[in-house]
């Protein structure tokens, strides 16, 4: 399985698509707002010949959500979230432009709720979704087992965690789901995480402050 990222919008999210020999493809918070960025993510998928399977998110704060109404009109695919995140979406332009980001977002709805233990195939991959509140109510990890990869959202970073003074938040509920439910996965998983650069479980073990 292949892992391209991008960077997108003032918030710095990372947005991640995934796919291998079939050419099927994930894409995991699409963060694009301008067009600009629209069109570098279209045409990537676009030049390499990929099929869209799915729009996953790993939760519903506005950053991550910016280019779903995009992917989905382009590609037609409907996004993929938790449903504790739900109530989120109806917001999105006014915590934009909370943040600063003040370009219009037009807020797109889901097409399915994920939960803990669902899985999921594209092409020969697959992906499972292990739920992490703490973040946000509906915080969601995505793990593909096979290539020894973690998409963590904002739950886990480089020897830092996710927020947890945002609406919903909850930094004991944080803490117990990173150790119970993350820190069991092997040493040398790949952390790709939401903002900034990616890690290793084994790393965030032993040495981020927070355990």
């Amino acid at each position: 399985m292949t892992v391209k990222s991008f960077v997108f919008n003032p918030i710095q999210v990372n947005t991640y698509v995934l796919y291998d020999e079939t050419k099927k493809c994930v894409i995991i918070d699409a963060g694009c707002l301008t067009e600009k960025e629209q069109n570098t993510l279209a045409d990537f998928i676009d030049e390499n010949r990929l099929e869209v399977t799915y729009l996953l998110n790993t939760h519903l704060h506005f950053d991550h959500v910016l280019g779903n109404a995009f992917v989905a009109k382009r590609y037609a695919v409907l996004p993929l979230a938790h449903c504790a995140d739900e109530h989120l979406i109806s917001d999105t332009q006014f915590h934009a432009r909370l943040f600063g980001v003040n370009a219009s977002v037009k807020a797109q709805a889901l097409g399915a709720y994920l939960d803990d233990g669902d899985t999921f195939r594209f092409g020969n991959s697959e992906l499972r979704a292990i739920h992490v509140p703490g973040h946000s109510p509906g915080s969601l990890c995505f793990y593909n087992q096979k290539a020894g990869v973690l998409f963590s959202g904002d739950v886990l970073f480089e020897e830092s965690i996710g927020r947890t003074d945002l609406p919903g938040g909850d930094y004991k509920t944080l803490i117990h789901g990173i150790t119970n439910k993350l820190f069991v996965l092997p040493d040398d998983t790949t952390v790709y995480p939401g903002h900034d650069a990616a890690t290793t479980i084994g790393h965030e073990k032993q040495f981020n402050p927070y355990f």
